[in-house]
């Protein structure tokens, strides 16, 4: 049978990063059904909404989805109705978020924010050995966006933190490691000076890890972890954190390894997963065959595997390494020539080479 998947194209460079990404994975063989909506700022003036009912209707329905890049304009908010209330009624009483992922997120409670950080050949990075998951908690903190202004010259922002998303997220590192035999879990935070908020997202984390004797837990305070990754990455293997400090330092890890070109994601509820690229739609370049597809890539041989098409994953990543190692086919943002196109065509070619 199909897997049924929900794909959001995006806008920008988007449906070009998706079309070749899609393009890859029909070419394992595994049989796909996508269900393609629009969800970008585009559906706004025609729905009034970044996220159409429909959209969230797919999403929930197929419980997987490949996004691709959306923009977020600076100091504005969207129009998103609430997904679901009691009973399973949609609400027409619009919510705002301040962006199309944020929106997402909070509607399908996508807790977990999954960003694995590893080395690619012929990426330069200033690195040799890396390979970090980061782990953000990914519905509270001051991503809930509650703000005000105090007087004209003064504005207020409300962070919260609660034990049941701390230990949540925690526990959800934990099972990570323990599925994919890694060996060390780090807590994030600055608990000595946010005694209340970090303090209990610390004190949250380190009563999960008691739970956990086969993993090494340990924490570090957030400006000394940004430190250290710099200093000795490959220290490190997953670490965990409040949504402010995981976005931050994700960002971070994804420049040991080359940048966001090569960084895919993965937002993880009980229901639903969204995988989607870490990088912007970068508008001047739509069009012009000059994307590089790698991270959406990458976002799909991680929903791959989640589908359980391990082997259809590994094949594909296989050929997209041999691809990156042969040297010949390099998108033009990697040192390249190669346009979205020609990279798509030379990793298909390498799979039925395989």
């Amino acid at each position: 049978m199909a897997h049924q998947v929900t794909m959001t194209p995006g806008e920008g460079i988007g449906p070009e990063v998706t079309g070749a990404t899609r393009r890859v994975i029909d070419a394992t063989g595994v049989k796909i059904d996508w269900d393609v909506v629009e969800a970008s700022l585009d559906t706004i003036e025609k729905y009034g909404t970044a996220l159409p009912d429909y959209v969230l209707d797919s999403i929930a329905r197929n419980r997987v989805a490949l996004k691709g890049p959306v923009a977020t304009p600076m100091g504005k908010g969207f129009n998103v109705p609430i997904a679901w209330t009691e009973g399973g009624k949609r609400s027409s009483v619009p919510r705002y978020y301040p962006s199309i992922s944020v929106a997402m997120r909070k509607e399908f409670d996508l807790y977990a924010n999954l960003r694995p950080a590893r080395m690619y050949p012929n990426v330069k990075t200033r690195y040799d050995n890396v390979d970090l998951v980061m782990i953000r908690e990914n519905t509270e903190d001051l991503y809930l966006g509650i703000e005000h202004m105090v007087t004209p010259d003064i504005a207020e922002a409300t962070k919260i933190i609660t034990r049941r998303a701390s230990e949540r997220i925690t526990k959800f590192a934990f099972d990570y490691a323990v599925k994919n035999g890694r060996k060390t879990v780090t807590a994030l935070h600055k608990s000595n000076i946010l005694k209340l908020t970090d303090g209990l997202f610390l004190e949250a984390a380190q009563q999960v890890a008691r739970d956990y004797p086969q993993i090494e837990f340990n924490d570090r305070i957030i400006d000394n972890i940004c430190m250290q990754l710099v200093q000795k990455p490959e220290l490190y293997d997953v670490l965990v954190a409040p949504n402010l400090y995981g976005d931050i330092v994700s960002d971070l890890c994804a420049g040991l390894v080359g940048g966001l070109g090569v960084a895919p994601s993965a937002n993880v509820g009980d229901n639903v997963v969204i995988f989607e690229a870490v990088h912007g739609s970068a508008p001047k370049y739509a069009g012009q065959n000059r994307a590089n597809p790698m991270a959406v890539m990458l976002c799909g041989f991680m929903m791959l595997r989640h589908l359980g098409e391990q082997k259809a994953a590994d094949v594909a990543e296989k050929a997209l390494v041999s691809v990156l190692q042969e040297g010949k086919t390099i998108p033009a943002d990697m040192g390249g020539s190669a346009g979205t196109i020609e990279f798509t065509n030379a990793i298909i070619d390498a799979m039925q080479k395989a």
